[in-house]
């Protein structure tokens, strides 16, 4: 199965061996199923809250288990409330959901999970800047984070732990060449973006020379 550009990008940072590895919001559970070949001795959990997805995905698994020869499980919850092994490695997967329902999961599985690391691999459909900002907030740092085109739509994909020494930034920082021309683009329409926002006399932020800031570097 060929995986999209974001999911291919998504299933690369998987490096590290994780007893573990949890793909929330999976949908017909493509990066589920590339994880299951390119790390067998993980148990890969497919999670979404779509009943009729978990169902026929479950038996998509189970017509080719023989064939899998890996660890799997299937289940039909609500992300925020995941059952996280306590002692084992863990990297939780959430990818194609909005900036705030990411930001309201990965502080729902922070509040259930107080004093255990966290390993997340995040990519939000919108509101990147507000993402990290909240991310920052809870004490994440960076483990990498890479910038994804893909069908006209840039995605930025961060890999971040509660035990990373790394810190974030609210607008990015190893994730930009600005000698690419897709980095230059997506640069220049962040900064059009945040620039027709601060034109209304209410807004009062000035997000949009944080990321001018990054030309002059």
């Amino acid at each position: 199965m060929k995986l999209s550009s974001r999911l291919d990008t998504i299933k690369n940072k998987v490096t590290d061996h994780y007893d573990h590895i949890w793909d929330c919001c999976c949908d017909h559970g493509q990066l589920g199923v590339a994880l299951l070949a390119s790390h067998p001795k993980s148990m890969i959990h497919f999670v979404d809250v779509v009943d009729e997805l978990m169902v026929e995905l479950e038996s998509q698994l189970q017509k080719h288990a023989s064939a899998i020869q890996s660890q799997w499980q299937v289940h039909c919850m609500d992300v925020a409330k995941l059952p996280l092994i306590k002692g084992k490695k863990n990297l939780i997967i959430i990818a194609g959901v909005g900036g705030d329902l990411l930001i309201e999961l990965v502080r729902s599985i922070q509040t259930r999970n107080n004093g255990i690391e966290l390993e997340f691999i995040l990519c939000p459909v919108l509101h990147n800047y507000m993402v990290r900002c909240e991310l920052i907030e809870m004490g994440f740092g960076l483990i990498s984070e890479t910038l994804v085109k893909e069908n006209k739509r840039f995605y930025e994909v961060l890999h971040v732990s509660n035990q990373a020494v790394e810190s974030m930034t609210a607008v990015g920082s190893r994730m930009w060449d600005l000698s690419d021309g897709v980095h230059q683009e997506y640069l220049n329409k962040t900064i059009s973006h945040y620039q027709r926002m601060e034109a209304n006399p209410k807004c009062t932020s000035r997000v949009s020379e944080q990321y001018q800031e990054l030309i002059g570097k």
